[in-house]
């Protein structure tokens, strides 16, 4: 942070590691930012060591993973040769060019980009383009609100394994991220690109799956009108959309029984047609046709890889639901489950199109054997349904992590599933999903349409991974640059070719997925935009430690008995809405916390690291201010659970500080590392003491300003070491005990006279003489936006009878 006055310019507080535990891990000592104290103390708590997963589990994660994962792949031979084949199939040779296409499109992208490569960029168990980007932003400071802080790099799950750039390519890509801040939008915009087409394909998915599978009843009822169809179609996604609040972990378990029958029967048909229909297709395997094919077709053979590409439709949601699987467990059961069970049913397909090339149109339930068609059909049904829900819960999980980065209105986000945290249900996000699907089956109609819709999605979405897959294996792998230069050119080459047959025919429906995706990007740039600038103003004008305790010890100010929780985006310093509130209201609550609520670029931050506090002026005023720290997976709890665990976060803060006091008779500030959480115990404090008694030395260190970078905290200059200051804490007296005790007993005395939440309620306005597009942006855009979006203290919970709001307006 640039702002030091936030923290009191010129003072230089000192930090104190101890390791209470007696065990040997414990780090050189760094010199670090201000709210430290807690942040090392549960870093030590939570020692995450991998271990080597047995083969049971693996098996039993597997076969859970089908019903999950492979939902959405694995209905793709329901219309992949309908969109390739849409004027008919004109050469025979053709269905082996095409087959050949869709073998090794499948191999290349499914399993050697997303199975073998992408899986293992996972941040920390989460996949997509925005598990990728947060593991980019733990590497390099790419985001472009400037809230970071050293202390955040402490927590467990934060941890980066190797040290940073080593390599020279990586220390010239950190930079290029860290000091280029054209670079740093361009990364933002395309990962919400990505997210918006994410979620533009939670669309299309479950109307062309849908449609695909209903389609199917015209070879028993062929008098049966399209039209029928489309609103059987409609009933259908109408009744996946309304069972979306209940959630699926009550019928979870169902989904790998279902998936796994449908791939065995899809593969079994599979063999069935190539045996009895033309075997001579798996000459497919040779290259030599897609040459020919090429060759034969020239312009309709490139417009037809708009149609081939569908097949590894799916792989982005793969990628970005495997969340609670291992690596192990998914290559396993892709490998022997999924892959040969859709290859063989593309073989099947093509040697029935190859004696009935006329049936092209809806080949999948042509080459089904009459005896088979109504298993067939139910399982084809489910397996769109199951599919397309996998598409649904990615987008309610795209737009839940776009909101703890500040990209998206605030809306209702629901938790389906006490034992699966990753189980979300938007209510407002779920209706608009609907109405998309509804209507886009109603408009098109055919799948054929459906699926052009469905391919820009797919491709660009890819495209987009292969970028930031190349940074993370420069940044954080440190891969051989040939490699990665091989990765680069040959993927993003061959999915460009992709891309651009997609976009030949844009006019034909491509269009409908880009409009929605522009729509929802200019939704999320707008909001962002605006909440960078606003913290950017809050930070300028945030008000210095020295003057807050000056405004405090006014003599018409009153103290009210009782907690006030400010709450604030500020993570250091004060903001400027508070001496706006004391000047309106000169009374302030007995004890006051600045609390900020935070998102670090992590999947979860486990609860004994949640909290770190500083003290603003805690003698006199008893003034504080607290960062509670989550992960973009983590729900936020109720106001309830919330002030528990803040003021039993609080009772530590406070005996830390005063056993260090105790120790060095100075006033500064010590961390004591260790694994328990018991709340302000006086008898865990005298054993603690006696375990630093009796225990190993302390260092302390001056602590830099927060101006200074974080990479310059850990280094490390020869002879640093003899200029550290040892301390050994004497003996402890009742009479300190006491004093501690007091304090701790004051401010739970307070919590129970009654807490306040103060909500800064900030009117953003464009300056007078700003640009127009700063004005169209700040005054209306965004301004629409704030009013029909959910108010700050429904998304935290608060009792409204709890809740004091003060309003201010900020000139952006």
């Amino acid at each position: 942070m640039a702002d030091d006055a936030a923290v009191g310019r010129g003072s230089q507080e000192k930090i104190v590691v101890v390791d209470l535990d007696g065990d040997d891990d414990v780090p050189a000592v760094r010199r670090q930012d201000s709210l430290y104290v807690d942040a090392t103390r549960a870093g030590a708590g939570s020692n995450h060591r991998g271990g080597q997963e047995s083969w049971a589990r693996t098996l039993r994660l597997a076969f859970q993973c089908v019903g999950i994962l492979y939902g959405d792949i694995g209905t793709s031979p329901l219309f992949v040769y309908s969109s390739t084949f849409k004027d008919g199939v004109h050469h025979p040779d053709d269905l082996l060019g095409a087959l050949s296409l869709i073998i090794y499109s499948f191999v290349l992208f499914t399993i050697v980009k997303y199975v073998f490569i992408a899986l293992r960029a996972n941040d920390d168990g989460d996949g997509g383009t925005f598990a990728l980007y947060t593991l980019i932003s733990r590497h390099a400071k790419v985001s472009l609100i400037p809230n970071q802080q050293a202390e955040d790099e402490l927590i467990s799950k934060y941890s980066r394994g190797k040290p940073q750039a080593t390599l020279r390519r990586a220390r010239w890509m950190k930079e290029l991220l860290e000091t280029n801040k054209a670079v740093r939008i361009w990364l933002f915009l395309l990962t919400i690109l990505a997210t918006a087409m994410v979620i533009s394909d939670a669309i299309l998915t479950p109307a062309i799956s849908v449609l695909s599978a209903v389609g199917g009843l015209k070879e028993k009822a062929p008098n049966l009108a399209t039209d029928e169809i489309v609103w059987i179609t409609v009933a259908i996604l109408v009744a996946l959309f309304a069972i979306q609040r209940f959630g699926t972990d009550k019928i979870g378990y169902l989904f790998a029984p279902i998936i796994l029958l449908w791939l065995l029967l899809i593969g079994s048909v599979g063999i069935y047609n190539t045996i009895k229909y033309d075997a001579g297709v798996l000459r497919a395997f040779n290259l030599k046709y897609i040459i020919d094919y090429f060759r034969r077709n020239k312009k309709k053979g490139w417009v037809s890889l708009g149609g081939i590409l569908l097949c590894f439709t799916g792989t982005e949601a793969l990628f970005s639901d495997l969340g609670y699987f291992s690596i192990r467990s998914i290559q396993l059961s892709f490998g022997f489950g999924l892959v040969p069970s859709v290859l063989l049913a593309y073989i099947g397909q093509a040697a029935y199109l190859r004696v009935h090339p006329e049936h092209v149109g809806n080949t999948f339930y042509r080459s089904t054997p009459n005896s088979m068609f109504w298993p067939t059909f139910i399982l084809a049904v489910a397996a769109s349904i199951i599919g397309s829900q996998a598409m649904i819960s990615c987008a309610f999980a795209t737009v839940s992590h776009l909101q703890t980065l500040d990209c998206f209105p605030r809306v209702k986000i629901l938790h389906t599933s006490r034992q699966y945290s990753g189980q979300l249900y938007i209510p407002e996000v779920n209706f608009l999903l609907c109405v998309g699907a509804c209507l886009v089956t109603i408009g098109f109609k055919t799948t054929v349409v459906i699926g052009e819709a469905h391919a820009i999605c797919v491709v660009l979405v890819m495209i987009i991974t292969t970028l930031l897959l190349t940074i993370v294996m420069l940044l954080v792998w440190k891969t051989s640059i040939w490699y990665v230069a091989l990765f680069f050119i040959f993927f993003a080459s061959t999915e460009s070719i992709y891309l651009s047959a997609v976009l030949y025919q844009f006019a034909h429906g491509e269009y409908v997925p880009v409009a929605m995706s522009a729509f929802l990007m200019a939704v999320m740039t707008v909001w962002h935009y605006v909440h960078v600038r606003r913290y950017e103003f809050e930070l300028k004008h945030s008000v210095p430690r020295d003057e807050v305790k000056e405004l405090l010890a006014r003599r018409d100010i009153q103290r009210v008995p009782g907690v006030g929780l400010f709450y604030t985006d500020l993570v250091q310093g004060i903001p400027p809405v508070f001496p706006h509130l004391v000047d309106k209201i000169p009374s302030i609550h007995s004890v006051l916390i600045f609390v900020s609520i935070k998102h670090l670029p992590t999947p979860s931050v486990d609860k004994s690291e949640r909290f770190i506090f500083r003290q603003v002026d805690r003698e006199e005023h008893k003034v504080f201010q607290c960062v509670a720290r989550y992960g973009y997976r983590d729900p936020l709890e109720d106001a309830k659970d919330f002030v528990d665990a803040l003021a039993e976060n609080l009772q530590y803060y406070i005996r830390d500080v005063n056993l260090y006091a105790a120790a060095t008779g100075g006033d500064e500030l010590m961390v004591f590392r260790r694994t328990t959480s018991c709340a302000s115990s006086i008898a865990e404090s005298f054993a603690s003491h006696e375990k630093v008694q009796s225990g190993r030395a302390i260092y302390a260190e001056e602590m830099l300003t927060p101006a200074e970078s974080f990479s310059e905290h850990t280094k490390q200059p020869s002879g640093r070491s003899k200029h550290f200051k040892q301390f050994q804490v004497e003996s402890m007296n009742m009479e300190k005990m006491e004093k501690i005790r007091k304090e701790q007993q004051a401010i739970l005395r307070e919590m129970e006279n009654g807490v306040v939440y103060i909500l800064g309620e900030s009117e953003m306005v464009a300056r007078p003489h700003s640009s127009l597009l700063n004005k169209i942006i700040v005054n209306y855009l965004y301004s629409f936006l704030r009013k029909n979006c959910r108010n700050g203290e429904k998304m935290l919970s608060i009792p409204r009878s709890q809740i004091l709001k003060v309003g201010i307006s900020y000139e952006l």
